[in-house]
């Protein structure tokens, strides 16, 4: 097979990482969820990078990006838009909002109340905008993504369930191994502006060249045994003691949609167990609700997703 969603890949990665460092990992994943029409929820404290990362991956994918602080105080009007009377043409006028961007960084999304959060609930899944009986469509390329810090509990609202199977998947950043750290101290601890900035040269992504990996991505085959394995690890966690809530129907699809990306980003023609499990690791994790019991004991979501993934059968 051709080899256009390994180069796509490497592009990425090599304009990157021109800004960030050991993030390898981390743009994968958003290259996986942009060629599969999903969107990310990276989890980690603060300080990490996270809004320079969206930064410039909406700059080499040649779209606009804005960025949404989550406030206990931010209302649905601030991220989707509101009618503004215009009185030389005698008529309400739609001022678009910073949901309309093709990359929406939501910084902070567990801040934002219960209302203002499902206000991204049909942008995220039907890419279009209701308001005062209009429609309107949203960015073919439309992404977003999200942050929040697990260990804050004060003055937060933890997202709700259908609010979180929205997210195709879900990344654990972590603080970097100290080589990685020594290298951004070397390479920005001079910068005494206090604020790295996007590079106006970083080459941006021809949009057919999007296109033409996502038709790559398409004819990637998935065998009927890895479709059952799938269904399996469904089950498991559905069944799961520890697990009140398992994986749904949407998470499913998630898992099997980024184990397409991820085989034709080894240069294969078809998918394998290995790139069903790494779609797990990120797809399975926060679609699970665990029980009381379990969260008392100090199960972790991550935990009992690498429990099922060892004690369910891998087919030959």
């Amino acid at each position: 097979m051709s080899n256009e969603l390994v180069e796509f890949e490497r592009a990425v990665q090599t304009q990157l990482a021109r800004v960030m460092v050991g993030a390898d990992s981390v743009v994968r994943a958003l290259v996986v969820a942009l060629i599969a029409r999903g969107h990310v929820l990276i989890q980690g404290p603060p300080g990490l990078g996270k809004t320079l990362l969206a930064k410039c991956f909406a700059k080499v994918m040649g779209g606009d990006f804005e960025r949404i602080q989550g406030t206990a105080d931010l209302m649905p009007s601030d991220i989707i838009g509101v009618h503004v009377y215009d009185e030389a043409r005698a008529q309400f006028e739609f001022r678009r909002g910073p949901l309309f961007a093709a990359v929406l960084l939501v910084d902070e999304i567990n801040r934002a109340g219960p209302k203002t959060q499902s206000a991204l609930l049909e942008a995220m899944e039907e890419r279009q905008v209701s308001t005062e009986r209009e429609v309107w469509p949203l960015p073919d390329d439309f992404l977003v993504i999200a942050t929040q810090n697990p260990h804050e509990y004060e003055g937060t609202y933890p997202l709700p369930e259908s609010q979180l199977d929205r997210f195709m998947l879900r990344l654990d950043l972590t603080y970097p191994q100290a080589a990685v750290e020594q290298q951004i101290l070397l390479r920005y601890g001079a910068d005494l502006g206090g604020a790295t900035q996007v590079p106006a040269d970083l080459v941006v992504i021809d949009r057919d060249v999007v296109a033409a990996v996502r038709t790559q991505a398409e004819q990637i085959h998935v065998a009927v045994s890895l479709i059952g394995y799938v269904l399996e690890l469904v089950r498991a966690s559905r069944e799961h003691p520890r697990i009140e809530l398992g994986l749904s129907t949407r998470g499913a699809l998630a898992m099997v949609r980024a184990a397409r990306v991820l085989a034709g980003l080894r240069g294969a023609d078809f998918a394998t167990a290995d790139d069903i499990k790494q779609a797990a690791r990120w797809a399975m994790p926060h679609r699970l609700r665990l029980s009381p019991q379990a969260s008392i004991e100090g199960d972790t979501d991550t935990a009992l997703v690498e429990s099922i993934l060892s004690s369910t059968p891998v087919p030959r």
